[in-house]
């Protein structure tokens, strides 16, 4: 672990060099905490939900009615995880702003105005990845993401549902074609490739 202000705090999975509001298509896996099956089970190769797993479900679909430039593809909800591929089209504005625009975050304070320009001062310096540490930027994947985990908590919690999700998420690029199909018939496939998983449990 690295210690930002004297204090530990644990490494980004995110590329350094990457963009996260880029066009792009991006395979995402989050877990459950502790990989607890709060999602329902697997019957038959099949995927039966639970209430949380409902939820889960619902609210991956209400992802595009909430975030600009987004289409949703392949996507799973699986006993203590889900996966799935969000492709950011046409989000050149939010990639090139970033820099340009401070924004609410849940991760540092917001600048005020003073500090703000003397951000920008030595932001050419940094790499995106010191950049999104400070400031994860709208319409990024980290912020996409995020707000969907707040939903599924905000609505499990209200319904007094036993749930948590595991810190963080992870995500892959995907480059081309091959990879994007390869990666969506997994996700397909998973239910029915259940015990050979690696969350299996």
């Amino acid at each position: 672990m690295a210690k930002f202000r004297g204090k530990y705090r644990i490494e980004s999975a995110r590329l350094q060099d990457w963009d996260y509001a880029n066009d792009a298509a991006y395979f995402i896996t989050i877990c459950a905490f502790e990989r607890e099956c709060y999602f329902g089970e697997i019957v038959n190769n099949r995927m039966v939900l639970s209430h949380v797993g409902v939820i889960a479900d619902v609210l991956w679909y209400e992802i595009k009615n909430h975030a600009k430039n987004i289409e949703l593809e392949s996507f799973v909800v699986m006993p203590n995880h889900i996966h799935g591929i969000i492709k950011l089209i046409g989000n050149e504005d939010y990639a090139t702003d970033r820099n340009m625009h401070p924004v609410e975050t849940r991760h540092a304070l917001s600048l005020q105005p003073h500090q703000f320009e003397q951000k920008n001062l030595n932001d050419d310096k940094k790499t995106p990845g010191q950049i999104r540490f400070q400031n994860q930027g709208k319409n990024t994947v980290s912020s996409i993401i995020g707000s969907y985990k707040s939903a599924v908590t905000k609505h499990t919690n209200r319904l007094e549902y036993n749930f948590d999700w595991q810190y963080g998420f992870h995500d892959h690029i995907i480059r081309n074609e091959k990879s994007f199909l390869k990666i969506s018939n997994y996700i397909l496939n998973n239910p029915a490739n259940w015990k050979d998983d690696m969350f299996f449990r």
